[in-house]
Protein backbone atom coordinates (compact mmCIF):
# COMPACT_ATOMS: atom_id res chain seq x y z
CA UNK A 1 0.00 0.00 0.00
CA UNK A 2 1.27 3.32 -1.41
CA UNK A 3 2.49 5.93 1.90
CA UNK A 4 -0.14 8.87 2.49
CA UNK A 5 1.34 11.80 1.02
CA UNK A 6 -0.10 13.76 3.83
CA UNK A 7 1.47 11.74 6.41
CA UNK A 8 4.86 11.67 4.78
CA UNK A 9 4.93 15.38 4.78
CA UNK A 10 3.85 16.13 8.13
CA UNK A 11 6.71 13.43 9.76
CA UNK A 12 9.68 14.69 7.67
CA UNK A 13 8.52 18.11 7.90
CA UNK A 14 8.25 17.91 11.78
CA UNK A 15 11.04 15.68 12.43
CA UNK A 16 13.11 18.69 10.89
CA UNK A 17 11.15 21.44 12.38
CA UNK A 18 13.68 22.89 15.24
CA UNK A 19 11.19 21.61 18.04
CA UNK A 20 10.16 18.23 16.64
CA UNK A 21 6.66 17.73 16.61
CA UNK A 22 4.14 15.41 14.37
CA UNK A 23 0.44 16.54 14.34
CA UNK A 24 -1.37 14.29 16.73
CA UNK A 25 -3.97 13.25 14.08
CA UNK A 26 -1.18 10.80 12.72
CA UNK A 27 -1.44 8.80 15.85
CA UNK A 28 -4.83 7.42 14.69
CA UNK A 29 -4.35 4.35 12.69
CA UNK A 30 -6.56 1.41 13.29
CA UNK A 31 -4.28 0.51 15.64
CA UNK A 32 -3.97 3.33 17.67
CA UNK A 33 -7.65 4.61 17.07
CA UNK A 34 -8.00 0.97 18.76
CA UNK A 35 -5.48 1.43 21.33
CA UNK A 36 -7.48 5.14 22.08
CA UNK A 37 -10.86 3.44 22.73
CA UNK A 38 -8.66 1.31 26.08
CA UNK A 39 -7.54 4.56 27.43
CA UNK A 40 -11.00 5.49 27.78
CA UNK A 41 -12.29 2.48 29.42
CA UNK A 42 -8.98 3.11 31.86
CA UNK A 43 -9.60 4.58 35.56
CA UNK A 44 -7.32 7.02 35.45
CA UNK A 45 -8.83 8.48 32.41
CA UNK A 46 -11.47 10.16 33.40
CA UNK A 47 -13.15 12.38 30.42
CA UNK A 48 -14.79 9.78 29.12
CA UNK A 49 -16.37 8.39 31.91
CA UNK A 50 -18.27 12.23 33.06
CA UNK A 51 -18.70 12.89 29.80
CA UNK A 52 -20.92 10.02 29.28
CA UNK A 53 -22.80 10.44 32.41
CA UNK A 54 -23.27 14.28 31.33
CA UNK A 55 -24.54 12.85 28.11
CA UNK A 56 -26.95 10.20 30.22
CA UNK A 57 -28.30 13.07 31.82
CA UNK A 58 -28.41 16.09 29.69
CA UNK A 59 -29.42 14.62 26.34
CA UNK A 60 -32.98 15.15 26.32
CA UNK A 61 -32.32 18.63 27.30
CA UNK A 62 -30.29 18.89 24.60
CA UNK A 63 -33.45 17.42 22.21
CA UNK A 64 -35.54 19.90 23.81
CA UNK A 65 -33.50 22.75 22.43
CA UNK A 66 -32.95 21.51 19.04
CA UNK A 67 -35.69 19.56 18.20
CA UNK A 68 -35.94 16.09 16.86
CA UNK A 69 -35.71 14.82 13.36
CA UNK A 70 -32.13 16.53 12.68
CA UNK A 71 -28.95 14.64 10.94
CA UNK A 72 -26.20 13.68 13.59
CA UNK A 73 -22.89 15.02 12.25
CA UNK A 74 -20.14 13.89 14.15
CA UNK A 75 -16.38 14.63 14.12
CA UNK A 76 -14.01 12.49 14.78
CA UNK A 77 -16.50 9.55 15.53
CA UNK A 78 -14.19 7.14 16.80
CA UNK A 79 -15.84 3.85 18.25
CA UNK A 80 -19.20 5.98 18.46
CA UNK A 81 -19.70 4.81 21.95
CA UNK A 82 -21.07 7.85 23.66
CA UNK A 83 -23.09 8.10 20.43
CA UNK A 84 -26.14 6.03 21.44
CA UNK A 85 -27.01 7.81 24.35
CA UNK A 86 -27.32 11.57 21.61
CA UNK A 87 -29.03 9.54 19.18
CA UNK A 88 -31.92 7.60 21.21
CA UNK A 89 -32.65 11.26 23.06
CA UNK A 90 -32.86 13.28 19.74
CA UNK A 91 -34.10 10.75 17.14
CA UNK A 92 -32.41 11.69 14.15
CA UNK A 93 -33.19 11.86 10.99
CA UNK A 94 -29.48 10.58 10.04
CA UNK A 95 -26.88 10.09 11.74
CA UNK A 96 -23.17 10.79 9.64
CA UNK A 97 -20.13 9.95 11.33
CA UNK A 98 -16.56 11.13 10.18
CA UNK A 99 -13.22 9.68 10.86
CA UNK A 100 -10.05 9.33 9.65
CA UNK A 101 -9.45 5.68 10.20
CA UNK A 102 -11.57 4.30 7.72
CA UNK A 103 -11.71 0.38 8.61
CA UNK A 104 -12.59 1.76 11.70
CA UNK A 105 -15.35 3.91 10.92
CA UNK A 106 -16.88 1.32 8.62
CA UNK A 107 -17.09 -0.98 11.72
CA UNK A 108 -18.21 1.39 14.42
CA UNK A 109 -20.54 2.31 11.57
CA UNK A 110 -21.63 -1.43 10.68
CA UNK A 111 -22.01 -2.13 14.34
CA UNK A 112 -24.02 1.01 15.52
CA UNK A 113 -26.45 -0.14 12.53
CA UNK A 114 -27.54 -2.80 14.78
CA UNK A 115 -28.48 -0.55 17.14
CA UNK A 116 -30.80 1.65 15.08
CA UNK A 117 -31.47 -0.36 12.68
CA UNK A 118 -33.96 1.95 10.88
CA UNK A 119 -31.50 4.87 11.52
CA UNK A 120 -29.77 6.11 7.73
CA UNK A 121 -25.77 6.06 8.49
CA UNK A 122 -23.87 7.22 6.22
CA UNK A 123 -20.30 7.32 7.11
CA UNK A 124 -18.07 9.83 5.46
CA UNK A 125 -13.82 8.73 5.93
CA UNK A 126 -11.97 12.01 5.76
CA UNK A 127 -9.81 14.20 8.12
CA UNK A 128 -12.25 16.80 9.83
CA UNK A 129 -9.24 19.00 10.13
CA UNK A 130 -10.17 19.79 6.11
CA UNK A 131 -13.49 20.72 4.46
CA UNK A 132 -16.16 18.22 3.87
CA UNK A 133 -18.71 17.65 1.53
CA UNK A 134 -21.68 16.09 3.78
CA UNK A 135 -23.69 13.38 1.90
CA UNK A 136 -26.66 14.71 -0.49
CA UNK A 137 -28.94 12.65 1.50
CA UNK A 138 -28.72 15.18 4.74
CA UNK A 139 -27.44 18.61 2.64
CA UNK A 140 -30.62 19.97 2.85
CA UNK A 141 -31.71 18.55 6.61
CA UNK A 142 -31.26 20.74 9.42
CA UNK A 143 -28.06 19.64 11.48
CA UNK A 144 -26.80 18.64 14.91
CA UNK A 145 -22.72 18.73 14.98
CA UNK A 146 -21.00 16.20 17.89
CA UNK A 147 -17.59 17.16 18.77
CA UNK A 148 -16.97 15.00 22.38
CA UNK A 149 -14.09 13.62 23.78
CA UNK A 150 -12.35 17.02 24.38
CA UNK A 151 -10.88 16.66 20.84
CA UNK A 152 -10.61 20.35 20.62
CA UNK A 153 -8.22 20.16 23.36
CA UNK A 154 -5.66 18.89 20.63
CA UNK A 155 -5.30 21.85 18.83
CA UNK A 156 -3.46 25.01 19.31
CA UNK A 157 -6.01 28.06 19.82
CA UNK A 158 -5.94 29.60 16.39
CA UNK A 159 -6.28 25.90 14.62
CA UNK A 160 -9.09 24.80 17.00
CA UNK A 161 -10.87 28.60 15.80
CA UNK A 162 -10.23 27.14 12.13
CA UNK A 163 -11.87 24.38 12.85
CA UNK A 164 -15.10 25.34 14.86
CA UNK A 165 -15.43 27.73 11.34
CA UNK A 166 -14.87 25.37 9.41
CA UNK A 167 -17.25 22.77 11.32
CA UNK A 168 -20.16 25.79 11.20
CA UNK A 169 -19.52 26.68 7.21
CA UNK A 170 -20.01 22.40 6.99
CA UNK A 171 -23.41 22.02 9.22
CA UNK A 172 -24.80 25.58 8.04
CA UNK A 173 -26.20 28.85 9.33
CA UNK A 174 -28.59 28.26 12.79
CA UNK A 175 -27.26 24.52 12.78
CA UNK A 176 -26.17 23.54 16.66
CA UNK A 177 -23.26 22.16 18.00
CA UNK A 178 -22.78 20.18 21.25
CA UNK A 179 -19.08 19.91 22.38
CA UNK A 180 -17.34 18.33 25.24
CA UNK A 181 -14.19 20.18 26.86
CA UNK A 182 -12.29 19.72 29.60
CA UNK A 183 -11.19 21.75 32.30
CA UNK A 184 -8.80 22.77 34.06
CA UNK A 185 -7.83 21.07 37.33
CA UNK A 186 -5.33 19.54 39.62
CA UNK A 187 -1.97 18.50 37.85
CA UNK A 188 -1.15 15.31 39.28
CA UNK A 189 -5.54 14.19 37.99
CA UNK A 190 -3.95 15.40 34.81
CA UNK A 191 -0.49 13.44 34.85
CA UNK A 192 -2.27 10.00 36.01
CA UNK A 193 -4.88 10.37 33.20
CA UNK A 194 -2.10 10.55 30.56
CA UNK A 195 0.22 8.62 32.27
CA UNK A 196 -1.60 5.49 32.98
CA UNK A 197 0.19 2.91 35.27
CA UNK A 198 -1.14 -0.01 32.57
CA UNK A 199 1.09 1.34 29.85
CA UNK A 200 -1.59 1.69 27.99
CA UNK A 201 -1.00 5.47 26.89
CA UNK A 202 2.50 5.09 26.45
CA UNK A 203 2.02 1.97 23.79
CA UNK A 204 -0.66 4.36 22.07
CA UNK A 205 2.12 7.10 21.33
CA UNK A 206 4.34 4.98 20.36
CA UNK A 207 2.78 3.44 18.06
CA UNK A 208 3.09 6.68 16.12
CA UNK A 209 7.11 5.26 15.60
CA UNK A 210 6.45 1.46 14.83
CA UNK A 211 3.19 3.70 12.30
CA UNK A 212 5.81 5.42 10.75
CA UNK A 213 8.29 2.48 10.33
CA UNK A 214 5.40 0.41 8.61
CA UNK A 215 4.32 3.11 6.42
CA UNK A 216 7.32 4.92 4.93
CA UNK A 217 9.87 2.54 5.45
CA UNK A 218 11.51 4.03 8.40
CA UNK A 219 13.95 2.43 10.53
CA UNK A 220 13.06 4.15 13.96
CA UNK A 221 14.78 2.00 17.20
CA UNK A 222 11.02 2.11 18.89
CA UNK A 223 13.38 0.62 21.80
CA UNK A 224 15.03 3.72 22.32
CA UNK A 225 12.15 6.01 23.21
CA UNK A 226 9.89 6.54 25.78
CA UNK A 227 6.47 7.79 26.45
CA UNK A 228 6.12 10.75 28.45
CA UNK A 229 3.21 13.73 29.52
CA UNK A 230 3.92 16.63 30.62
CA UNK A 231 1.85 19.81 32.04
CA UNK A 232 2.62 22.16 30.71
CA UNK A 233 1.14 25.43 33.35
CA UNK A 234 1.82 28.45 31.26
CA UNK A 235 -0.15 27.26 27.50
CA UNK A 236 -2.82 25.46 30.10
CA UNK A 237 -2.42 22.25 28.63
CA UNK A 238 -1.00 18.12 28.86
CA UNK A 239 1.79 17.64 26.52
CA UNK A 240 2.67 14.14 25.10
CA UNK A 241 6.41 13.38 23.80
CA UNK A 242 8.25 10.91 22.80
CA UNK A 243 12.05 11.29 24.66
CA UNK A 244 15.08 9.36 23.51
CA UNK A 245 16.53 7.42 25.94
CA UNK A 246 19.73 7.55 24.23
CA UNK A 247 21.02 9.16 21.54
CA UNK A 248 19.75 7.73 18.26
CA UNK A 249 19.49 8.04 14.23
CA UNK A 250 17.46 6.75 11.87
CA UNK A 251 16.22 7.45 8.05
CA UNK A 252 13.18 7.50 6.24
CA UNK A 253 13.12 7.76 2.68
CA UNK A 254 16.71 8.69 2.51
CA UNK A 255 16.48 11.43 5.31
CA UNK A 256 18.54 10.92 8.42
CA UNK A 257 17.36 11.83 11.48
CA UNK A 258 19.24 12.21 14.82
CA UNK A 259 18.42 12.40 18.67
CA UNK A 260 20.40 13.01 21.81
CA UNK A 261 19.28 11.91 24.86
CA UNK A 262 16.53 13.34 26.34
CA UNK A 263 15.68 15.19 23.24
CA UNK A 264 11.60 14.27 22.12
CA UNK A 265 8.94 14.38 19.59
CA UNK A 266 6.17 16.42 19.93
CA UNK A 267 3.18 14.50 19.52
CA UNK A 268 -0.01 15.55 20.84
CA UNK A 269 -1.66 18.70 23.39
CA UNK A 270 -4.63 18.83 25.57
CA UNK A 271 -5.63 21.99 26.21
CA UNK A 272 -8.00 22.46 28.78
CA UNK A 273 -10.58 25.01 29.49
CA UNK A 274 -11.67 27.89 32.25
CA UNK A 275 -15.57 28.27 31.28
CA UNK A 276 -14.45 32.15 29.89
CA UNK A 277 -11.71 30.32 27.84
CA UNK A 278 -14.55 27.47 26.37
CA UNK A 279 -17.05 30.53 25.49
CA UNK A 280 -14.75 32.95 24.20
CA UNK A 281 -12.88 30.11 21.55
CA UNK A 282 -16.51 28.72 20.25
CA UNK A 283 -17.66 33.23 19.77
CA UNK A 284 -14.35 33.45 18.17
CA UNK A 285 -15.52 30.91 15.50
CA UNK A 286 -19.37 32.58 15.28
CA UNK A 287 -20.91 29.95 17.52
CA UNK A 288 -23.15 31.27 20.67
CA UNK A 289 -23.11 29.03 23.73
CA UNK A 290 -26.76 28.36 24.20
CA UNK A 291 -26.34 26.22 27.13
CA UNK A 292 -23.36 24.34 29.38
CA UNK A 293 -23.46 21.15 31.41
CA UNK A 294 -21.11 20.04 34.25
CA UNK A 295 -20.38 17.78 36.59
CA UNK A 296 -20.55 18.98 40.43
CA UNK A 297 -16.63 18.87 40.73
CA UNK A 298 -16.71 20.57 37.24
CA UNK A 299 -13.63 18.42 35.66
CA UNK A 300 -16.01 18.49 32.01
CA UNK A 301 -17.97 20.35 30.26
CA UNK A 302 -20.48 19.71 27.59
CA UNK A 303 -21.35 23.36 25.50
CA UNK A 304 -24.51 23.35 23.31
CA UNK A 305 -23.65 26.12 20.50
CA UNK A 306 -25.64 27.82 17.51
CA UNK A 307 -24.06 28.98 14.36
CA UNK A 308 -24.42 32.55 13.97
CA UNK A 309 -25.39 34.44 10.81
CA UNK A 310 -21.88 35.39 9.04
CA UNK A 311 -21.05 38.89 9.36
CA UNK A 312 -19.42 41.06 6.82
CA UNK A 313 -17.13 43.85 7.40
CA UNK A 314 -19.48 47.28 5.43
Amino acid sequence: MAADPAFKKDVLAGLAAPIPAIPARWLYDRRGSELFEKITELPEYYPTRIETALLQRYSKSVAEMTGRGDAVVEFGSGSSTKTPVLLEAVEPAAYVPIDISGDFLRQSAAELKQHFPLLPVYPVEADFMRPIVLPREVRDVPKLGFFPGSTIGNMVPRTAVDLLRAMRDTLGEGAFLLIGMDRIKDEQVLLRAYGDAQGITAEFNLNLLHRINEELGADIPVERFRHRAIWNDRMGRIEMHLEATGDVTFSIDGTSFAFKAGETIHTENSHKYGLRDARLLLRAAGWAVAKEWTDPEDQFAILLAQAEAQRFAP
